[in-house]
């Protein structure tokens, strides 16, 4: 689907690269990864395909260390997290923007967060 307007080939919807149709799930892939990260409270959020979840711990200084600790991790990936903190709350939502959906780096995000969050 392209509209051509003058000499310039326009999309009618994002083009996607090669490297980030690559980590996009299965469907396969997706029904597990979802049952994994649900039984370790993660939910889906209906009106976008993308994960949340919120952790709470018993101090900010605990909270703000892992999010100091994901922070390093999500960079490494180069895939960032949309958190929000209040206190000792952390709400974290991983979506691949790039990919417009959950894809593999948010799989990958998802389970070293959790192992980060338990170690705290």
């Amino acid at each position: 689907n392209v509209a051509v307007l003058g000499r310039k080939v326009l999309p009618s919807k994002p083009l996607l690269t090669r490297s980030s149709q690559s980590h996009w799930l299965t469907t396969e892939e997706r029904n597990q990864v979802l049952l994994d990260l649900k039984a370790s409270g993660w939910s889906e959020l209906g009106e976008r395909d993308a994960i949340y979840k919120e952790f709470n711990f018993k101090t900010f200084n605990q909270a703000f260390g892992f999010m100091t600790r994901v922070a390093l991790q999500a960079e490494k990936m180069n895939h960032h997290p949309e958190w929000f903190n209040v206190y000792s709350k952390v709400q974290i939502t991983l979506i691949s923007h790039d990919c417009g959906g959950l894809t593999r780096r948010d799989v990958k995000l998802a389970q070293f967060i959790d192992k980060a969050a338990a170690s705290v």
